[in-house]
Parts: structure tokens; sequence; C-alpha cells
């Protein structure tokens, strides 16, 4: 681990946002089931999962269509983002944009279900050990300007890179088109099981941005995009094989904006210190 030190303080925020998956129907209120889609179709772009246990299981599964063959090939896609935002159909106008290639394909409605300016993001999931996949939670600019376009990743765990007593997981931020961000992006070996459970988080402020697996820092980085940014929440299959379906397991997401004068504490229990 390239930094460990004590974790963050859940008594400067307050909790703006919670998906705890315990009914039987994902809340569309919080999340669009579909990735990316104004790059392809609803059809290809369209999340597998299922709730149950109090969980979200996001799904690869053995009969489901790439993403977009004409851009990523193979790639197969389970995923949920808390916004969408793109152009005209024919536009090249839109969220995380593959180059010249992409262009927008099926008209969208634009909305912004959370899309939060700081704060902390934290997910209790377990990642897959399936060296074909990758589970992520990261943050992109809502992009209604082409230059909001960062990316802030708080974990990303490829299965290739999962033992039975460490993993590497990705963290860090992405410029994309944004001038105002340098690439500063690293895999850090942490000591842990990721096919358990364990809480991944990154804490975003003016000045930086913090990373944490089970409340312990594991880097800082120095720069900070500066603009409303929204959640994507998938599991990526580069290529077929293996056991179906791969399943990317969610306890719970939470959002926390920075505290106002006079709100409530947070509730008893909540955990502000490493676990």
């Amino acid at each position: 681990m390239a930094e460990a030190s004590a974790g963050y303080d859940l008594e400067v925020y307050e909790l703006e946002f919670e998906d705890s998956f315990a009914g039987d129907q994902l809340d569309e209120s919080r999340w669009v089931p579909f990735y990316l889609p104004q790059w392809t179709t609803r059809e290809a772009a369209a999340a597998r999962y299922e709730l149950s246990g109090g969980c979200l299981h996001l799904l690869i599964e053995e009969d489901q269509p790439p993403w977009s063959p004409e851009l990523e090939g193979p790639l197969r896609v389970s995923s949920l983002q808390t916004g969408v935002f793109a152009g005209p159909v024919g536009s090249t106008i839109g969220q995380h944009g593959r180059g010249s290639r992409a262009v927008v394909r099926e008209e969208q409605r634009n909305v912004r279900l959370y899309t939060p300016h700081y704060g902390l993001i934290e997910i209790r999931a377990k990642a897959v050990a399936d060296p074909r996949c990758m589970v992520a939670l990261w943050m992109i600019g809502y992009e209604d300007r082409p230059e909001r376009s960062a990316e802030i990743c708080v974990c990303e765990i490829f299965g290739r890179d999962v033992g039975k007593h460490s993993a590497k997981i990705g963290m860090g931020v992405h410029p994309f088109g944004d001038p105002e961000i340098a690439d500063d992006f690293t895999a850090e070996t942490v000591p842990v099981d990721a096919t358990g459970f364990h809480v991944y988080a990154a804490e975003w402020t003016p000045d930086q941005v913090a990373f944490f697996v089970d409340g312990r820092r594991v880097r800082t980085v120095r720069q900070s995009p500066g603009y409303p940014m929204q959640l994507m929440l998938g599991i990526y299959e580069f290529e077929p094989g293996g056991d179906y379906p791969k399943r990317f397991t969610v306890d719970y997401v939470r959002g926390y904006r920075p505290r106002q004068p006079g709100s409530v504490s947070p509730p008893t229990g909540a955990r502000i210190s490493p676990v």
C-alpha cells in the first residue's frame, strides 16, 4: 500500500444518497440501468441484475450481447449510472465518448438523478476473481460542457489481480477532456480477499481526492475535478468464457455531502475510523 493512515470522519458529512438494495426492484429514481446508452442501443446497454438477500447483483450472462461491437469489440457490460447527458442523434456530444467513431445512435432523455459536487462516496461490495472481468465504482463529469469530463475512480478491480490474501485496487483520476487534470491513477496492492465484502471510498474535496479501503487511507491525489459528477457502477467482461453468470455483488452505495451548520448528527454507530 502506498499510504496508510486513519480513516475519514463521518461527523463532518451528512448522508444525501443511499441505496441498500433492500427491495425486490431497482430504484430508478436513483439509477439509470443502462451503460452510456447514447453510443449504442438500449438493448445492448441494458444492465442485467438481480436484487436478493439485501444486495444488488450485477450480472454478465452467457446470452448477453456485446455493449458496442464497433467501438469495443466483445466487451459486455452491466452497469448503473446516476445521470445521462447526450446531444442529438448523429452528433458526437455525450458523456465519456470513445473518440471520433462514437456518435449518438439513440435519442436520450437527459437526467441528473445524483450528481454531487465534492463529498464522500462509499461502496461495500464483493469483487470477482474471473480473469476475464473487471468491477468498478467510478465517477465522471456530467459533461454538459466538454471539459467537465474527468474521472474519479473509487475502485477498479480486475479479476486477474484478485488473490486469496491480496488484490490490486485501481484508484485515482483520469483527465479525458479536462485540461486542468493530469492523469494520476495507480493499482495499489491491498492485503484483502477482494471476493469478500469490503468498503471502498473516495473523499473528494476542492483540493484533493483521498482513497480508502475498509476505512484506511491508501493514497491521495493532490488535484480535484471542480464540477458535478455522476456515479458509474458496473461489471465488465472483456472476452467470453468460464462459468455464467458473472456476478458483482453490492451491499450498499452511499454519498455524503459536507455537513452544513445546524444539521443533524450522523446516526449512532457511524463508522469514522478504520475497520
